[in-house]
């Protein structure tokens, strides 16, 4: 057994030179050819964080955050369809059996973008749900009313049309938030655009319950943080549910 976690070692560490070397590009099918065999053979979680470990981030943490989030990014463009369906199912399962989720009457969630785990099998019509809209430096929340009612907004992000009803915060129970990362304190690495962080310091958003939603390969130890980045109070993924005591 010995000689074989070396032997996996020492792949994990050829592969991370390669795929966190910036003058190293692999073709798109090769990086999912590489995600299934580290899937096949439970490494990827290892595989991911060894990458982030061994490679050190820079000490500003505008830069530090752009350059975590594009490897990130990286690793959850690869996670091949069958993987990606199985594990949102595991973070849709997690959060059924919370009681915060089962009381809640109105719940603010996302539409995966970019291969974000998947919350639309949550989204019945047993209680209200709202997806963003950007405008501006903001988010505007409308009811989800069907996939017929959605558009591709700023960013190319999928976002409910601008005549949808609109929720106010006083109505919302719980919002599930999009993230690449979050640490186990419950910081957040998004996209950078501010949008979360700028919303949940206003008065009417401050008291609201917010879990990011992530896979396990991105609950890290710790991201880079500005002072006005707003911690999560929970975290789920595959893995489960992890709320501040």
């Amino acid at each position: 057994m010995g000689r074989q976690r070396i032997q996996q070692k020492q792949t994990l560490t050829f592969l991370t030179d390669r795929l966190t070397n910036s003058s190293f590009h692999l073709p798109h099918s090769r990086l999912d050819f590489l995600a299934i065999l580290l899937f096949a053979n439970g490494l990827l979680t290892e595989f991911l964080m060894s990458s982030i470990a061994q490679s050190s981030l820079p000490s500003d943490p505008a830069t530090a955050k752009a350059d975590l989030r594009r490897r990130l990014l990286k690793a959850r463009q690869a996670i091949p369809p069958q993987q990606w369906r199985q594990k949102s199912d595991r973070i849709c399962a997690h959060l059924q059996t919370w009681p915060t989720f089962q009381n809640a009457r109105c719940i603010l969630a996302y539409w995966s973008f970019r291969n974000e785990p998947d919350l639309s099998p949550l989204m019945d019509h047993r209680r209200y749900w709202g997806l963003p809209r950007c405008s501006g430096k903001n988010l505007f929340w409308h009811q989800w009313q069907g996939a017929q009612f959605l558009q591709t907004g700023l960013y190319g992000i999928t976002e409910p049309v601008a005549h949808a009803p609109e929720i106010s915060p006083d109505r919302v129970d719980l919002i599930l938030v999009p993230a690449v990362a979050c640490d186990v304190t419950g910081y957040r690495l998004g996209y950078g655009g501010g949008y979360y962080d700028r919303m949940l310091t206003k008065p009417q958003w401050r008291q609201k319950p917010t879990v990011a939603i992530v896979f396990e390969y991105a609950r890290l130890p710790k991201v880079p943080r500005d002072i006005w980045d707003r911690p999560m109070q929970g975290i789920c993924t595959e893995s489960g549910l992890f709320l501040k005591e």
